[in-house]
């Protein structure tokens, strides 16, 4: 197991989380008229923040992002509950999440750059 209070693991998680979420969202669009066909959905945030709250270094073992159907979207007469306007909605999200934790972890990395070069 791998623990950490390392801002700069939680970022990296973070990213990988939100890619993970971006492939569900194609996917989920892919499949917008496929019967029977139950969207997914990334289990993230809840994770992050519990690892957060923990006391001390938190285990990144248990902050990695689960696949899941949330089934809290009404179900079309083919059995599909895709729709449109909320996956892009939730891709705008996704991308605005990622580019979020993407220039952190860069001013961080920046930080630590100009930590070194001081002379």
């Amino acid at each position: 197991m791998s623990r950490t209070s390392n801002i700069v693991d939680f970022l990296e998680a973070g990213i990988k989380a939100e890619s993970l979420r971006q492939k569900a969202i194609a996917n989920n669009v892919a499949n917008l008229q496929t019967a029977g066909y139950r969207r997914i959905d990334i289990k993230f945030e809840q994770l992050l923040a519990k690892a957060l709250n923990s006391h001390g270094a938190a285990d990144l073992d248990e902050i990695r992002p689960l696949i899941y159907q949330p089934k809290q979207t009404p179900v079309k007469s083919n059995g599909n509950d895709v729709n449109l306007e909320t996956e892009v909605g939730e891709m705008v999200k996704n991308t605005l999440r990622h580019k979020l934790f993407v220039r952190l972890l860069n001013k961080k990395y920046l930080a630590m750059e100009a930590a070194i070069n001081v002379k």
